[in-house]
Parts: structure tokens; sequence; C-alpha cells
């Protein structure tokens, strides 16, 4: 199955996997995870300070993880809808 395009072929290939074992119950699962608000909260005190530049390393080694697993987050969901699309559920 063709899902989300990534420049890395390999990247394609392990996410075209994870799609292949999504049941449309644990993609409307994953549909329904948020990030938390206390979560949320300190992405956005990260972001106003590294938009300030005022981030110290340990911070910005946060921040940096904070969105990356939001991005992931956020691929696993598209995922999520392909699947539900598929299936027309």
């Amino acid at each position: 199955m063709s899902t989300v395009s990534s420049p890395n072929p390999n990247t394609d290939q392990i996410l075209e996997l994870v799609a292949d074992c999504l049941t449309p119950e644990v993609a409307r699962r994953i549909l329904g995870v948020a990030i938390s608000p206390q979560v949320q909260s300190r992405v956005d005190e990260l972001a106003a300070k590294a938009a300030e530049d005022r981030l110290s390393g340990a911070e910005r080694d946060e921040y940096e993880d904070l969105i990356e697993r939001a991005d992931l987050l956020g691929i696993l969901k598209s995922l999520s809808r392909q699947v539900l699309a598929r299936q027309g559920a």
C-alpha cells in the first residue's frame, strides 16, 4: 500500500509495514490520541523560548524530542486516516 511519502524510500517502506498492521479499530483509537494540556503547555513554553533563542541545551533537547514525538503521532494519524479511507470505515 502506498501511504505517507517521504524523501527516503526506506522510511516509506517502514511506514507501509506499520499501516498494513492497523485495523480500523486501532486506527480509530490512534485518531483519538491527543497531547495532554500539560505537554502542550510545555511545548508552547519551549517554542516561545526557541523563537527568542533563549533555550538552554537541555531545553533544546527536550523541545526537539517533543517535536519528534508529535511528528510521529501526526504520521500515525495520517496512516490511520488512510487505513479508514481504504476500508471505507
